[in-house]
């Protein structure tokens, strides 16, 4: 999604589409990793508005996700949804020696433009992906695998001998020492 800059103005300009994952080449690339399945188009809605010397886009991405679970491997559904702020300032010519600066909150809300047009699929793109779970659960009291059998202990009672011993000492189980 671009937007010519001489377009913005400061008066509020709001922005509305429903785009296929495709024109998002890293939420590409997560899916045919295999981090989830896109089942809905990104509904995007971008207010821009041009204020104090930067541009300021307010914004919101949803999305529906297939997910599998990280416990029991059974695959769900969830809607992600991100709402966000980012602040646009022209980029200004830079020398080649640059001094180590400490970013403040406002820098990590701000990104560059260089040249006539913005464009903001990669924050879109990123928005999504931060919603991303990192471990997804299909339920917060999901009891994941038994670790001997293997059974779906959400479905299914497990009958193994399920004591709390550490699996990683199990094969010095039966050992013992000779005097």
């Amino acid at each position: 999604m671009k937007i010519r800059v001489i377009d913005i103005t400061e008066k509020e300009k709001l922005l509305e589409s429903s785009d296929d994952v495709s024109l998002y080449p890293t939420l590409q690339e997560a899916q045919l990793a295999g981090e989830c399945t896109f089942t809905s188009p990104l509904a995007v809605s971008l207010s821009l508005v041009r204020e104090y010397g930067h541009i300021r886009l307010n914004g919101r991405v949803t999305v529906s996700v297939d997910l599998s679970c990280s416990r029991c491997l059974a695959d769900f559904s969830k809607d992600l949804s991100s709402t966000f702020t980012i602040y646009y300032t022209q980029a200004a010519e830079t020398s080649a020696e640059e001094d180590e600066v400490e970013l403040g909150e406002s820098d990590l809300v701000a990104a560059f433009y260089s040249g006539d047009e913005i464009d903001f699929s990669d924050e879109i793109a990123q928005q999504v992906l931060l919603e991303l779970p990192y471990k997804p659960l299909c339920s917060e009291g999901c009891k994941g695998l038994c670790p001997v059998c293997g059974v779906d202990m959400n479905s299914v009672a497990c009958s193994c001998n399920s004591t709390n011993k550490s699996l990683a000492f199990s094969p010095l189980q039966g050992f013992k020492v000779k005097n």
